[in-house]
């Protein structure tokens, strides 16, 4: 598997340029930012994009989705839940934190639990993780766990924002996170990444989503 991290925008918001070694075939995890950079990484990895794919509906997330989209043609896709609060919550963010944001546009295909995302011979699977945001996914496979802001190193998404909920999210990561392995790696939307079992052991909010 090909994987590249870049961090982009004023937030820190970690973009995934995922792909397969062997088609070429690639995807793009939360285009937060500096599309500029973002393209510039998917030529130099030589990736056809066949997909890009948001976490959650945040303007730090999706502010370079309409660049990104249109320098590769591919197709944007977002949980079903999520796609009746876009312009809701990124028009609330934006405001917040003084982000501009070129429109959005209406995501292409609308993800659900269990759903898989096809990368040549790789596949991810869709966990719904709401709590962060009603239409909060991770992406899961090959020893992965893409948690978008549900889950980071020490720490966990916040619930503040409008559509947030603090039980939702605990439930999401007891029932879908923490039963994966615990040499799963973490790769969050914010921070470095971490594991499952690191997770397990010493996340400050473990008590509340284990009781």
């Amino acid at each position: 598997m090909i994987l590249q991290m870049l961090v982009v925008g004023p937030f820190g918001s970690n973009c995934y340029v995922v792909g397969s070694e062997k088609t070429k075939e690639g995807i793009i995890i939360d285009p937060g930012a500096d599309a500029e950079a973002i393209i510039d990484m998917v030529h130099k990895l030589g990736l056809n994009i066949t997909l890009i794919v948001a976490t959650h509906g945040h303007a730090d997330h999706l502010g370079a989705l309409s660049q990104v989209k249109e320098a590769t043609k591919a197709p944007f896709a977002l949980h079903a839940a999520e796609a009746p609060t876009l312009p809701k919550i990124s028009k609330y963010i934006s405001s917040m934190f003084g982000v501009r944001l070129a429109p959005l546009p209406p995501p292409d295909r609308l993800l659900h639990e269990g759903d898989t995302i096809k990368v040549g011979e790789l596949s991810l699977k869709v966990l719904h993780t709401p709590g962060h945001s009603p239409g909060g996914i991770s992406l899961v496979g090959h020893g992965v766990v893409f948690s978008g802001d549900t889950l980071f190193n020490y720490g966990i998404g916040r619930t503040d924002f409008p559509d947030g909920d603090y039980d939702a999210l605990m439930e999401s990561i007891r029932t879908k996170l923490m039963t994966l392995p615990d040499k799963t790696v973490v790769l969050s939307g914010h921070g470095t990444e971490t594991t499952i079992g690191a997770e397990r052991k010493g996340n400050p909010f473990s008590r509340d989503w284990s009781g």
